[in-house]
């Protein structure tokens, strides 16, 4: 079962429209309350709980050999607003480590135990402030209790009709294994209605920072990709499998604040 995680060469002219498509699209807008709320309707839902399912690689860095394949979960329910707006989101994740060639999940590598990424809740908030969301996350139980805000990141620009909201995160806090080093990218994508795609939302993640412990010393980038569905039964087998062998407390996401305050104890 699972033990949490604690806090583990274009022509002169080509190159001159790429240089100035990029000005343009690296501008980036201001939010309004639509694109606030849809943001959020997106990353939540509306109440009843979302699955965003995620596959991706871990490569060691700086050569690029691919290590280990990944499967997981976020799921996450939408609470209901604040009066004054804010949204919260209640939230679980998984993400298990698996063979790159077989597939298979690792639950050991050389004679060290593999354990998943797991978090058993994080609580959300967004809140439009001006033009800008501005979020708050809390992890983490007892003296480990963190509360990490205000953070201002989150940037939205367009591609068509598709809304594009990437949020890099720097991260470097004391842990108790020591400091906590790491980049994080999350460019998440919303297409409109209109575009008949079966999966509108998605998800592309990055990160660079330290191998898992059980891979040993050295530096890993890891990509994950990630579409929501809007059931459990239609996230696919195998990943269905694993939670409902190992991980059943995350085939949901917390029901209410006050189930995230008492794993907050």
């Amino acid at each position: 079962m699972i033990a949490y995680l604690r806090l583990h060469i274009p022509t002169l002219i080509g190159l001159a429209a790429l240089l100035c498509c990029t000005s343009i699209a690296s501008a980036g807008e201001g939010f309004d309350r639509d694109s606030f709320e849809r943001f959020a309707s997106m990353r939540a839902g509306e109440g009843e709980p979302v699955y965003w399912y995620t596959i991706g690689t871990v490569y060691s860095y700086p050569d690029g050999k691919a290590l280990f394949a990944m499967e997981g979960i976020d799921t996450a329910r939408r609470l209901p607003d604040d009066e004054d707006g804010t949204v919260r989101q209640a939230s679980r994740k998984v993400f298990f480590y698996r063979d790159i060639e077989t597939g298979e999940v690792l639950r050991e590598l050389n004679g060290k135990a593999v354990e998943p990424i797991a978090y058993p809740y994080q609580y959300i908030t967004y809140a439009l402030v001006d033009d800008s969301i501005v979020t708050y996350v809390e992890q983490g139980a007892g003296e480990r209790l963190q509360r990490i805000g205000p953070v201002e990141n989150i940037q939205l620009r367009r591609i068509g009709e598709t809304m594009v909201f990437s949020a890099p995160l720097f991260l470097d806090f004391p842990t108790a294994a020591g400091r906590y080093q790491a980049f994080e990218n999350y460019d998440f994508f919303i297409h409109p209605e209109t575009s008949g795609l079966s999966v509108p939302n998605q998800l592309s993640w990055v990160r660079y920072g330290d191998l898992p412990p059980f891979a040993g010393p050295g530096y890993s980038i890891i990509h994950l990709v990630s579409w929501r569905v809007d059931s459990y039964a239609a996230l696919p087998k195998s990943m269905r499998e694993v939670l409902e062998s190992d991980a059943r407390q995350w085939m949901a996401p917390p029901r209410d604040l006050e189930e995230i305050r008492a794993l907050q104890r």
